[in-house]
């Protein structure tokens, strides 16, 4: 009986440690991350005093991390700017955007979810065989509109460069040309 007490007051142990370090090289990327944000925002000019920025969240771990940074970064950054998130909703409200609705709380950053037609519009009423160019141009444009109506003067996107390269492979093979 002593040493299964024992054995659970170390296993315990053992995971109060594992999240400690987990806790520990999150805390570490983030501040790595929030340094090369900050240099690039400042050497660029990407925020002014002031600014109202929309975060295009969809719910994927890049716009999850920029909106992270951006909503982390007020609290520092020499210039002060407000951070909201837009979610597009493909499936006119159908969505359960509960979890992202959290997180923006979390974060103390307003959550704006957008209901759109836009599945039905691509795949039953047009039925796009290569539905990826117009579902990206009507959810951009649902996107700016929505920034717009609620007063944001600059819509951030969290794209990398593999999707730099992607999108760069469908524009050459469905459209025939380079954008």
């Amino acid at each position: 009986m002593i040493i299964i007490l024992i054995k659970t007051k170390i296993f315990a142990n053992y995971y109060k440690i594992i999240d400690i370090i987990l806790g520990l090289c999150y805390y570490l990327a983030m501040q790595k991350l929030l340094s090369k944000i900050r240099r690039c925002c400042q050497e660029y000019n990407l925020i002014e005093e002031g600014d109202k920025i929309a975060v295009g969240l969809s719910g994927g771990k890049d716009s999850l991390v920029l909106l992270t940074a951006l909503a982390q970064m007020r609290r520092f950054y020499p210039k002060k700017y407000d951070v909201v998130a837009i979610t597009i909703d493909l499936f006119n409200g159908e969505s359960n955007m509960e979890k992202l609705k959290e997180y923006c709380k979390q974060l103390d950053v307003e959550f704006y979810p957008v209901k759109s037609q836009i599945y039905d519009i691509v795949f039953e009423t047009r039925k796009e065989s290569n539905p990826c160019s117009l579902c990206a141009k009507l959810r951009r444009g649902i996107l700016n509109n929505t920034a717009s109506q609620i007063g944001c003067n600059k819509v951030a996107l969290g794209h990398h460069l593999d999707d730099l390269v992607q999108t760069f492979f469908l524009s050459m093979f469905y459209e025939g040309r380079l954008s």
